[in-house]
C-alpha cells in the first residue's frame, strides 16, 4: 500500500530536517545513558536498540552506559536479601555486590548488546574492570552536623565514585566500528569492584572521550520550572542559579549536576530527556524541537 501525498510530506520532512544534524554530527561521539522505562518496556527497549545501530550507521558514535537498579533489586529479593538504603544509596556488602556484579556486568548487559546486534548493530558490552577503564575509589557519607555532634562517616561497602576513567579501549572499539556498551562497575586501588551510579560514569565517560552530547534518559520530562514547564536550552550559569533558588531539587539534583559538569568539562551539550517517548534519542538528536532540557 503507498503513502497518502500528506504522509509521504510528511516522512520527506523530517528526513530533510534530520540532514543538517546527521552531517553535523557525523565522525562525533555521543555518551548515552540508558536507564529508566526505556530499559523494561519492550516497545521501547526494540526502539532504543534501533536508534542505536541508525546513529551508527549514519557517521555518529554511540557510547551507552546502563544502570539497573531495578533488576538488582528484582533478583536480591528472590535470593531472599534485603535490600538497605542510606541517603539514597544502596548499602552493598561483598554478597550484594557479586549480584550486582552478576546483574549490570551479566544480564542487563549481555541482553542490551544482544538487542542492539539483532537489529544489525555490533556492539560490545564492558564493565569498568575491562582494560583498567574505570578506576573507582570508595564513596563516604556522612551523617549531618549538628551542635550536639559532630558528623559521622557512614560504610555502605561496596558503593563507589569515579576516580579516573582510562578511554583506550572505548576508544578502540568506536574506531573499529563498533558500539560500546559500559556496566557503571569500578575496581579501587584496593582491588575490590565498586557499583558506580549509571549518570555520573556516563558523565564523566563523555568527559574523557570529548563528547559532542551527552544524554540522560529519565522517566520525567526533563527539567521543570516551579510552574511545571520544561525548561530547555540553559547554559551553565542558568542551571547554577536554579539549583541556588531551589527550583532543582530533590532527585533531580544529581542528575542535573552531573549533566552541568560535562558541560564545564568541555562536553558540548548535555541533554536529560523523557525515555518513555518512543524513538526519544534520535527526536532530540534530528529534530529542530527536541524533546527534553539541553544544557550547553
Amino acid at each position: 500500500m503507498s503513502l497518502t501525498a500528506e504522509a509521504a510530506s510528511n516522512v520527506a520532512h523530517v528526513l530533510s530536517e534530520a540532514l543538517p544534524y546527521i552531517q553535523r554530527f557525523s565522525g562525533k561521539t555521543v555518551v548515552i545513558k540508558y536507564g529508566g522505562n526505556a530499559m523494561v518496556d519492550e516497545q521501547l527497549k526494540e526502539g532504543f536498540a534501533r536508534d542505536v545501530v541508525l546513529m551508527k550507521t549514519v557517521g555518529i558514535n554511540p557510547v551507552v552506559v546502563h544502570g539497573g537498579g531495578p533488576q538488582i533489586g528484582d533478583l536480591l529479593k528472590r535470593l531472599g536479601k534485603e535490600t538497605e538504603f542510606v541517603q539514597g544509596m544502596r548499602v552493598t556488602d561483598a554478597e550484594t555486590m557479586d549480584v550486582v556484579e552478576m546483574v549490570l556486568g551479566g544480564l542487563v548487559n549481555k541482553d542490551i548488546v544482544n538487542l542492539i546486534n539483532q537489529h544489525g548493530g555490533h556492539a560490545v558490552g564492558l564493565t569498568g574492570k575491562d582494560g583498567d577503564l574505570i578506576r573507582a575509589r570508595k564513596m563516604a557519607l556522612s551523617t549531618e552536623e549538628t551542635r550536639e555532634k559532630p558528623p559521622e562517616i557512614i560504610d555502605i561497602g561496596h558503593v563507589g565514585e569515579v576516580e579516573s576513567i582510562d578511554p583506550s579501549v572505548v576508544d578502540m572499539l568506536v574506531h573499529g566500528d563498533f558500539i560500546p556498551v559500559v556496566a557503571p562497575i569500578g575496581v579501587g586501588g584496593d582491588g575490590f569492584s565498586y557499583n558506580i551510579n549509571a549518570d555520573l560514569v556516563a558523565g564523566k565517560m563523555a568527559e574523557v572521550l570529548g563528547a559532542e552530547k551527552l544524554i540522560l534518559l529519565t522517566n520525567t520530562l526533563g527539567l521543570l520550572s516551579r510552574q511545571g514547564e520544561l525548561l530547555t536550552g540553559l547554559t551553565t550559569a542558568d542551571v547554577d542559579a536554579l539549583i541556588a533558588d531551589g527550583t532543582i531539587h530533590g532527585g533531580m539534583l544529581p542528575k542535573i549536576r552531573c549533566a552541568l559538569d560535562a558541560v564545564k568539562g568541555g562536553v558540548k551539550t548535555s541533554h536529560i530527556i523523557d525515555g518513555r517517548v518512543p524513538h526519544a534519542v534520535l527526536v532530540e538528536l534530528f529534530t529542530d524541537e527536541g524533546i527534553g532540557t539541553l544544557i550547553r
